[in-house]
């Protein structure tokens, strides 16, 4: 919805107004249609606003409510923000907007740092109370919208990207050993609080932060994800769970569609995800439904879209589609594009995608629904089942399906001067084994819904999105829908069709079989999968640049083995991506947002 960004100072001294303009201006493609700055005492915010809700100017913000004495900056989406309204207005507090962001306000001052218990949707938000000056920061329990910050013992700043905050100055850009192992281990997830600069973290999900005048902070979890069964639906069938599951969702897909006073469409990949949303808001009564699906040219046998599956969606349900082909010379031409737009290096092939897909969308609409979510919560990806079955510690059971490299080939591959112990080990064996889980595949799944797919997967599509003032709305991350679904038996999740079986059961007969039961699809873009012809010429520049060389991170004898034979099996991931481009795209990134 939009980009937000603060200075907040406890040395005594007042924020710089031309540091906050310098962050805006890197926010200023998240939020194209205003800009606002609240400058008080020893703190400034600014804001980039996407006008989604109350399209006047009574929602633009910093919102600031004189009589509670309170400053607001907020991106994201409220979706239970009217029935909040309502009872704020009966305790008493009166609105001088229509939109989301003033019942925030009003919900902090009503319900203080509880207030986030009560909301309902996607958030990242910055509350300063101008009568201590605290500050209050906090972001949605799945981590939908990003918040970076970075502390030392002058100042706390933070923004909706990391390109901000460099912005701002004052930054460490060095290295951080822990973000490094989580990078080049876990393909570019690095979760909360890390970033790969040492100067910079993140909130995590469901976490909240008060800071008070003299520096002093509180963070508190205030959602946690149990993955048990309810003994009060011990005795439901498959049945029972499938109406339980389609009402849930079917609930957060309206939501997703009607709180906004703007068109929403839906990007239609082909995928049981994406078709089942367009079946749901046909069966909601939706009309004139905008669908979006992109394409890219065909290298050999792999296929370079998914039109053949999108187009029977677009022929059962009569949507008003859009369907773009994007030869394979522009995606190498726009990848140093998508790559500045980047928060922190994304090496998923489909960032580039949807990039480019989000440009052409956003001259359409501002907001879509996406199907991210699906595969963690519903157990959709090929390894579960591998993982489920196999035996040893939680931590030897999921590594060797999942990392993209031993340890040992980690030391391999940096520079003695990176090498550390096992950071992403350790941090997968405590969140595995973290307390309210019922089995090892509850264990993954909920650690894969509440940090892995945080940062791959849900980053990417609001990252790429917003890159084009563009919103993305995920139902299937409705925290509603995952505390539901993490109580439901797993083997109605796996089930024996290749994972989402009950997805899959509430799908059959509403979109063609050809959909549900073919096998699991990535969005294809051959040009970024094959290590071949230019794309290998540009990634050998770029590790063997002065650059990179004088940056010293990687051995240079491991890239030279790679670069011999790039397509060989051992110097593919256990996922199936290119160990190569893992780096190139690390070093592509540094060079972008930390050497200019």
């Amino acid at each position: 919805m939009c980009g937000i960004c603060g200075d907040y100072r406890f040395d005594g001294t007042k924020p710089e107004l031309d540091s906050i303009k310098k962050m805006l201006q890197k926010l200023e493609r998240r939020g194209p249609d205003n800009e606002g700055i609240f400058h008080e005492g020893p703190v400034i915010l600014g804001h980039r606003r996407l006008s989604i809700i109350d399209l006047s100017e009574r929602s633009n913000q910093p919102i600031v409510d004189n009589k509670l004495q309170l400053a607001l900056v907020f991106n994201g989406t409220i979706y239970n923000y009217p029935e909040l309204r309502k009872e704020l207005i009966q305790k008493g507090y009166q609105f001088f907007s229509e939109g989301d962001s003033e019942v925030i306000l009003k919900a902090y001052a009503e319900w203080g740092e509880q207030c986030v218990e009560r909301l309902h949707g996607m958030f990242a938000f910055a509350i300063v109370d101008l009568r201590d000056y605290s500050l209050f920061i906090a972001r949605d329990r799945l981590g939908i919208k990003p918040l970076y910050y970075s502390l030392d013992d002058k100042r706390f700043a933070f923004a909706s990207n990391m390109q901000a905050l460099l912005a701002s100055g004052h930054i460490d850009k060095s290295i951080n050993p822990i973000g490094l192992h989580n990078q080049l281990t876990l393909h570019a997830v690095i979760p909360a609080p890390n970033t790969i600069l040492y100067g910079i973290k993140k909130l995590a999900p469901g976490t909240y932060i008060k800071i008070s005048a003299n520096g002093e902070m509180d963070c508190h979890r205030y959602w946690h994800l149990k993955a048990n069964r309810d003994p009060a639906k011990s005795s439901w069938t498959e049945a029972d769970w499938s109406e339980a599951i389609h009402d849930s969702l079917m609930e957060a897909v309206k939501k997703r569609i009607t709180v906004a006073d703007v068109p929403v469409g839906v990007l239609l990949s082909g995928g049981l995800d994406s078709s089942l949303l367009v079946a749901l808001l046909a069966e909601a009564g939706v009309k004139d439904l905008r669908t979006f699906s992109i394409g890219f040219n065909d290298i050999g046998d792999e296929q370079g879209s998914e039109f053949e599956y999108s187009d029977q969606i677009v022929e059962r349900y009569g949507t008003l589609h859009h369907k773009y082909l994007i030869p394979n010379s522009e995606v190498l031409e726009r990848l140093p594009e998508a790559i500045s737009q980047m928060a922190e290096p994304m090496v998923g092939q489909d960032a580039v995608a949807f990039y480019l897909l989000s440009q052409r969308v956003s001259q359409e609409v501002k907001v879509v629904q996406s199907g991210q979510g699906a595969d963690e919560v519903f157990a959709g990806y090929f390894w579960y089942p591998l993982m489920d079955e196999a035996s040893g510690s939680e931590f030897k059971r999921f590594a060797p399906y999942y990392f993209d490299r031993c340890h040992d080939e980690y030391l391999q591959t940096v520079k003695p001067a990176y090498h550390a112990k096992n950071y992403s080990r350790d941090m997968v064996t405590n969140l595995l084994t973290a307390p309210y889980a019922d089995d090892f595949l509850d264990q993954v799944l909920r650690m894969d819904t509440t940090t892995l797919i945080v940062d791959d997967p849900v980053k990417r599509v609001d990252n790429m999105t917003m890159a084009w003032g563009l919103e993305a709305r995920v139902p299937f991350l409705d925290h509603k829908l995952v505390e539901l679904a993490a109580q439901m038996p797993n083997h109605y999740k796996i089930g024996h069709l290749g994972g989402k079986h009950i997805l899959k059961k509430i799908a059959r007969g509403k979109i063609p079989d050809a959909v549900i039961d073919r096998p699991k699809g990535y969005f294809p873009m051959p040009a970024l999968k094959y290590v071949r012809g230019e794309f290998l010429d540009m990634m050998t520049d770029v590790l063997k640049s002065q650059a990179c060389r004088e940056r010293g991170i990687f051995d240079m004898d491991y890239i030279q083995r790679l670069l011999k034979n790039p397509e060989a099996e051992e110097n593919m991931t256990r996922l199936k991506g290119s160990k190569l481009w893992h780096m190139a795209l690390l070093e592509m990134w540094l060079q972008e947002h930390i050497d200019h």
